[in-house]
């Protein structure tokens, strides 16, 4: 199981008070050396925490470990490309949400959008992955699309009131990822997971990596980081 490591919110505390720490870049060499297989950040149209400076300085050290989320815009688009990272996930994004709110709608007003943002990036070399609910209709979707990879969002489960809807979104993700598998793509999943929630995602079978930023980086306020990634790594790796 493969772990992507968020680190949104280490910028989001640096943009508190608008210097230079804490630095998003020394967290991603934390936690590459200790074992993260590849960092996510997400470049927001609003900035309001991952700046491009800070994509440029990782991909001096760590270009291909950069999983980058962006909208599928233009300018979003041409800078992954200038930015040559080793993947991007396409993501929906909405003006004063507090975080990415669900799936990609992948209906007829957005579906040009998204094809040539996929077009483009595959064309200059980087694997392309789009964000949806774990619906059959957005699997095939993705893989009309020639997508290489779906993040199945975890929302709904992160987030069920009670054990019956836990279970119920639990056995759609697993549906899901059957019928991803099937389909050739590359499975991974995100949204809300938590130490608490995260072994039963884990321990799907064809679930190849998670991507998690704020619990990681909250744990990290009390045991540190290099602690909270350990904690999280021994969670998704048991048997």
């Amino acid at each position: 199981m493969k772990l992507g490591v968020n680190l949104d919110h280490i910028a989001t505390l640096r943009q508190a008070r608008g210097g230079i720490e804490p630095s998003p870049v020394k967290a991603a060499e934390i936690c590459l050396a200790l074992g993260a297989d590849y960092i996510v950040m997400h470049l927001r149209k609003d900035r309001r925490h991952i700046q491009e400076t800070d994509l440029k300085n990782l991909a001096k050290i760590a270009r291909e470990k950069i999983h980058l989320e962006i909208s599928a815009t233009k300018e979003m688009v041409d800078f992954a490309v200038s930015l040559k990272c080793g993947s991007v996930c396409l993501v929906p994004e909405f003006p004063n949400e507090l975080t990415t709110s669900g799936g990609l709608k992948l209906n007829k007003r957005n579906l040009p959008e998204i094809m040539r943002a996929v077009k483009n990036l595959q064309k200059a070399g980087i694997k392309v992955s789009l964000f949806v609910d774990p619906e059959p209709s957005n699997l095939r979707t993705a893989k009309r699309l020639n997508a290489d990879i779906v993040e199945l969002c975890t929302k709904t489960y992160s987030e069920a009131r009670n054990e019956k809807a836990r279970r119920a979104e639990l056995e759609r993700i697993e549906m899901a990822t059957i019928l991803a598998k099937e389909l050739g793509l590359e499975v991974h999943s995100g949204h809300g997971l938590n130490y608490n929630n995260v072994e039963d995602i884990a321990h799907i079978t064809g679930m190849e990596a998670l991507n998690i930023g704020h619990a990681i980086i909250a744990r990290s306020v009390f045991r540190g980081l290099p602690q909270a990634l350990l904690d999280m790594k021994l969670l998704i790796e048991a048997k």
